[in-house]
């Protein structure tokens, strides 16, 4: 077994061994293969994508599954918030200082976002992390990181059916999403 660094990881991208048929992502130095998305997935990404970019403020970077870099991962999240503009991303990925909001949506991978990406973007110290939580029908919102030795979010609400998650950019609410528009 080997870990590898994210310029290793992009080594083996470059040098033809790992293309984008390979559906996999750099997580904590490992290459970690991503789940198929099944329809419920795929239809929670689609709204997230149709839904956020109305609440967003002018001058911030949306992005939908394509990676950002944090030190040790250049995991792929199905949103991310960053800011902007788009062409500071032209010769790299957002890495942690960029990132303002960072959403997975977990079906049948609840238990990894909730377990090695919660690391990983807490260690990160992404300021806000969501998992669109499929089998729970909730959008759990996780704030206040805390890196060092025990990473972790120190807040989580879950917000359900019928109430409105609110988007906070730079301790700013910006906007509101209800769940029932992110869930399938």
């Amino acid at each position: 077994m080997h870990r590898f660094t994210v310029d290793q990881y992009h080594q083996l991208g470059e040098a033809g061994i790992l293309t984008p048929e390979d559906r996999v992502e750099l997580i904590d130095g490992w290459i970690v293969e991503k789940a198929v998305q099944k329809p419920p997935h795929a239809r929670a990404d689609a709204r997230l994508q149709r839904v956020l970019p109305r609440v967003v403020p002018a001058g911030l970077e949306m992005r939908f599954q394509l990676p950002i870099t944090p030190p040790t991962s250049e995991p792929e999240p199905d949103g991310v918030l960053a800011r902007g503009p788009e062409e500071r991303y032209d010769d790299a990925h957002p890495g942690p200082r960029d990132v303002l909001l960072v959403v997975e949506v977990a079906d049948t991978t609840l238990a990894f976002d909730r377990g090695e990406k919660l690391l990983l973007y807490a260690a990160a110290r992404l300021p806000a992390y969501w998992i669109i939580n499929i089998p729970d029908q909730r959008i759990e919102v996780y704030v206040n990181p805390r890196g060092g030795r025990r990473p972790g979010y120190r807040t989580r609400t879950d917000f359900v059916r019928g109430i409105k998650v609110p988007v906070v950019v730079n301790a700013q609410t910006v906007g509101e999403i209800a769940v029932n528009d992110l869930l399938p």
